[in-house]
């Protein structure tokens, strides 16, 4: 199929097409081919498929393997960000899935962080922060203080396909310690949540799905300014401060 008729089914096909088939179970290997094909395509087949692995039974044994591919750079950037995300909150939800499994999207986010967008880090900070209160044995990321301070020593192989080979686990979290510096006050504060114990409660994502730099730019504008005295003596006109130089040479007339 062409890729635009590829993308207008799917975007409809788990609310308009398969709760209305008498058997969804026939459109398995349409659904496993388009999330074979990649990018958008494999986005868009997410919420079909889960649909068939929840309620039909359809086992996928590269599930897992093939979502871990879908993370590339353009995760944070594309048109269906928020709901991948939403879908991949769920799928990550179970506490049987294995900690290498875990800690590999937990790592493999963080890196692709480094270059993400600041809407999109206020979003995946407290996903990966969710991740490690369902998945405590993933914790071992954040507290290991003699790890890696750069990617040239760092254990974990970003090009591996396979998350069970990606070393991930022997890995450390340096990528938000260095989003502690960023640029933007609330990104610096979140990726700082970090530096102290997480709190039992999961953090609600569901309203940052869908944050964007439109909104985050509404918002600091919106901010109440802060007036931040520049001097510590109080001016007695152009030239009124006691010792100055300028009264010294310089005469209003």
């Amino acid at each position: 199929l062409p890729t635009g008729l590829y993308k207008k089914v799917l975007v409809i096909l788990h609310d308009s097409i398969l709760p209305h088939m008498n058997e969804p179970t026939l459109m398995m290997d349409f659904l496993t081919v388009a999330y074979g094909i990649g990018g958008a395509i494999s986005l868009l087949a997410l919420n079909g498929l889960f649909i068939l692995i929840h309620q039909h039974n359809l086992e996928y044994p590269d599930f897992y393997k093939k979502l871990y591919s879908l993370l590339d750079p353009s995760i944070y950037h594309v048109k269906y960000r928020a709901r991948f995300f939403h879908l991949a909150d769920l799928f990550l939800s179970s506490s049987h899935l294995p900690a290498y499994l875990v800690a590999a999207f937990i790592k493999r986010l963080s890196r692709l962080a480094l270059t993400a967008p600041p809407e999109s880090l206020l979003m995946v900070i407290p996903f990966i922060c969710n991740l490690f209160r369902r998945h405590p044995a993933c914790r071992v990321l954040v507290h290991r203080p003699n790890g890696p301070e750069d990617m040239s020593e760092d254990p974990y192989i970003m090009e591996e396909e396979e998350p069970s080979e990606s070393r991930a686990l022997e890995s450390s979290l340096w990528e938000i310690q260095s989003l502690q510096n960023h640029y933007h006050p609330e990104v610096a504060k979140a990726a700082a949540i970090l530096n102290q114990s997480l709190s039992e409660i999961e953090d609600d994502i569901s309203g940052l799905l869908e944050l964007s730099a439109y909104e985050l730019f509404d918002k600091e504008v919106k901010k109440k300014a802060v007036d931040v005295p520049l001097e510590y003596e109080q001016v007695r006109g152009l030239f009124g401060k006691k010792n100055d130089i300028f009264a010294e040479h310089f005469a209003l007339v």
